[in-house]
This record gives C-alpha cells, structure tokens and sequence, in this order.
C-alpha cells in the first residue's frame, strides 16, 4: 500500500492533502461493507467496519501513526466523548436509589474483571505494572460497538437496557482509574494519598468541564427546540470545545462527556432523544472511530507469545464479566438467564480503550509499548468478535426485531431491510 501511495503522490495534488483522499476513500469502503456485511448475513454493520480497517491497517495503511496525535486523536477523542455524551444522558441517578444493585453489578463486574485479567497475566509471566495496567484497560465495555449493535438490531429490552448503563459505567471506572494510573506508573511505589490525589483531580476537572457542558445546554434547551438544526450544531460544537478543554487542564475528555450528559440528565429529566440530525453526524464519526481502532489495532507486532497472552486475557475477561453481572443479579430486576446474556452482551471493547492504551504509551516509554503490544491485538479481536457475541446475546435474549444470521433474511422485509 505504501508503494500505491507513492505512486499517487507523483500525480496526485489534492487541495486538503493526500490522507484526505485516502481516509475518504477508506471510509467509503467502510460504510458499502457495513451495509453489505448486514443485508446478506445479519450482522451489525460495526463488524464490516472493523474489518475493513483492520484489512487496511494489515495493507500498510499510512493514514493512522501510532501513537495518535493532532488532528487523528482529538477525532477519536471527540467520537468517544459523543457517545459517551449521549450514554450518560440514559443514566437517571434516582434509578440506582430504587435499585441499587444494579450499582452493585456494575461495581462487581468491573472489579472481578480487572482482578481476573491482572492475575491471569501474572501467571503468564507478564510485569505487575504491564498486568495491572492492561486489568484496567480489560475493565471497560464498549459503550459505541454495543449502541452501535442495538441499533442495527433495533433491540430493545432489560438486557439490553442494563448492558448499556453496565458499559457506560464501566467507561466511568476505567478512565479515572487510568486517567490517574497512567500520571504515576513511572513510580515503582506510590502511598494511598498519591494514588488517590490524582483519581480526585482527573474527576474534579472532569468534573466542572462536564457541568459547564450540562449547564450550557440546559439553558440552550430552554430557548431551543431539541429537535432544530441548529441546536445539533450547538450540541456538538460544544462537545467538541469541551473535549479540547478538558485534557488541556488535566482532566479527561470522555469522562467530562460523560459526567456532562449525566448531570445534563438530571437537570432536565424528562426524556430526550438525539436530534436527527446529529444522529447523521455521530454515525459517520462512530464510524471513523472503529475504522481507526481497527487500523491502528492492525499494526501491532502479531506473534504466537502475544495471541496467548491475548486469548488468556480475553477469556478471562469474558468469565469475569458474566460471573460479576450474574453475581449481584439477586434482587436487580432480572432473570439469572437475563443476567447471562448481559455480561455476554459486554464483550467489545473499542475506541475507549484504544484512548486509555494511548494514555499508557503516552506516560511510559518503556512500559507503554509493553501494554499496547498485548492491548491492541485484544482490541481489535474483541472489536469484531465482541460485536457478534452481543449480536448473538441479543438474539438469544429475544430482544431484537431483526431474525437472526442463521435464520436467512425474511423476503417479506426485504425492501425495508435494504433501506
């Protein structure tokens, strides 16, 4: 692909440059694949994604450097921060007063699944700090692959609802954890008060960016209609200002978008839905965030020590998240099968914890490629095979309006299907 590209660039003068094109083109392909992977096999379009940029990245794509930075990062932080946004706004705090166990599965969940992961790459022989810092990324769900997933299966349903706030929540964890982690991995030891004193300033920066963002939109929404152009264009330019503004001062981007669409949430509780609008938006912007995990994903050393250290971390993670959800299931609202097939719907991991490797490599210079080397292919593993597992848990939850794969497309919903 490089040779291609040189080739091009001997001819080829675009205005905006020639990654320009070449993301262009990538994206184009991207979306016909989404599109033609769901109609003839029933799978979410985020697997079709995935795999075109993870084919691209294993061609020698060039439009992705790893580390990310500039333009590249702040697009994947600003894809994230949407979701997340958008995540948070779901979540009424009261619902944890009225069923707090649902509290408990979260909390559960997130740290047997940091614990399982950290142990099973000791007993590979992994560093303590390489172990603990890929527990921590291990930790959190996939809030855009799992939306995205939902969407295309039209799901709708308790499972489907707790694994979305369960995923969310897990996002919450995991960037203040690492968000403050990655500040002091470089200190072989640290006290309880320097642990604790970055985990409270990444939230409390964190935390008056995502209020200033919630407060900012509560007083639009009063002299705008949610579902105008205009408040769209409001909605996402102040996201993206808050993005930027959040990691200049030390907090954490996606966390300030989360913590923002929560307290939004609770400042304006009735409910609310995404403009149509920015609905097109955050689409083609998912899309460009799992094209990129997955081209950067790609580009990492693939060896036989690094698929072990991956399938034992992927299974690990998988056990511990159904035996979490399934551990505090008592008393939470749903059934013992129910509560199965939520920790398998938690599966993908993505964008998210693409941000939190890029922390790490950001903070070490040793220890960061050591964590990315394991990381990245997991990511991308779990990315395409996390988004059929929920697929599947979904289906066999009986929460989608869709048939599933092995039941063939109905030629009666054809037409609608191709639309």
């Amino acid at each position: 692909m490089n040779e291609i590209m040189a080739i091009w660039a001997e001819w080829l003068r675009p205005s905006a440059g020639l990654p320009t094109v070449q993301w262009s083109l990538l994206l184009a392909a991207a979306a016909a694949a989404g599109h033609l992977l769901q109609r003839f096999t029933g799978l979410p379009k985020v697997v079709g994604y995935s795999l075109t940029g993870a084919l691209a990245g294993l061609a020698g794509f060039s439009g992705a450097a790893w580390p990310l930075q500039g333009t590249a990062l702040f697009l994947l932080e600003l894809g994230v921060s949407v979701v997340l946004f958008e995540s948070g706004g779901r979540i009424a705090l009261r619902w944890f007063r009225h069923n707090p166990m649902v509290l408990l599965q979260s909390l559960l969940e997130s740290t047997l699944t940091a614990l399982a992961v950290y142990y099973t790459m000791r007993w590979m022989g992994v560093q303590s700090t390489v172990a603990e810092a890929i527990g921590l990324i291990a930790m959190v769900a996939s809030p855009a692959v799992f939306s995205r997933v939902a969407m295309d299966t039209r799901a709708s349903g308790p499972v489907t609802e707790r694994a979305m706030v369960l995923s969310t929540l897990s996002a919450l964890y995991a960037l203040t954890l690492v968000s403050a982690r990655a500040g002091v991995m470089h200190r072989p030891h640290t006290e309880l008060s320097e642990t604790l004193y970055p985990v409270a300033v990444v939230l409390g920066i964190s935390f008056v960016v995502g209020a200033a963002l919630a407060l900012a939109l509560r007083m639009a929404l009063r002299v705008m209609s949610p579902t105008s152009e205009n408040t769209s264009m409001l909605l996402i330019t102040l996201i993206a200002a808050a993005t930027a503004l959040a990691a200049h001062f030390g907090g954490s981007a996606p966390l300030a978008a989360l913590l923002g669409g929560m307290l939004l949430k609770q400042l304006n509780p009735r409910p609310w839905a995404w403009p149509r609008q920015l609905g097109t938006a955050a689409s083609l912007l998912l899309m460009l965030t799992f094209v990129l995990v997955s081209v950067v994903a790609a580009k990492a050393d693939w060896n036989p020590a690094v698929a072990s250290l991956v399938a034992a971390l992927v299974l690990a993670r998988g056990a511990a998240k159904v035996v979490g959800v399934g551990a505090a299931n008592w008393r939470s609202g749903t059934s013992w099968r129910q509560a199965f097939w939520t920790g398998c719907a938690m599966s993908p991991m993505s964008s998210v914890a693409l941000l939190l490797v890029q922390q790490f490599v950001a903070s070490s210079l040793t220890l960061g490629p050591r964590i990315a080397g394991i990381a990245l292919p997991a990511i991308l593993l779990m990315e395409v095979v996390g988004a059929i597992i929920a697929t599947f848990a979904i289906y066999r939850a009986g929460e989608s309006s869709r048939p599933s794969p092995s039941e063939g497309l109905p030629t009666t919903t054809t037409g609608e299907l191709r639309g």
